[in-house]
């Protein structure tokens, strides 16, 4: 009776074993689209990121650009500025020197 029982079972487990078998046949081609498409998911989501850094790092370069520009645009302001009081400072000596003369020749 117990032998009979075993083999019940045995022969129950190759069912569900064969059973499962078919089911992961059947369900394969289901699982390999959906491997597919989440491969396919992964790599839209890479490029968002990578087409993200790169907008940063244009935005940074912009940001770097405008700023060396403007600093251009300071030192050819301070160069100006200077050169304009050197010759203010000179024309104020000339003026002094010239008036020197004059009062010198009225003498």
């Amino acid at each position: 009776m117990a032998t009979r029982k075993k083999s019940r079972k045995k022969a129950s487990k190759r069912k569900v074993a064969k059973k499962r078998k078919v089911t992961a046949r059947k369900k394969a081609p289901k699982r390999r689209v959906a491997k597919r498409k989440a491969k396919k998911k992964v790599a839209k989501r890479k490029t968002k990121k990578k087409a993200k850094r790169k907008a940063k790092k244009k935005v940074a370069k912009r940001k770097t650009k405008r700023k060396t520009k403007k600093k251009a645009k300071r030192k050819v302001a301070k160069r100006k500025t200077k050169r304009k009081a050197k010759r203010k400072a000179k024309k104020k000596v000339a003026r002094r020197k010239s008036r020197k003369k004059a009062s010198r020749r009225r003498r």
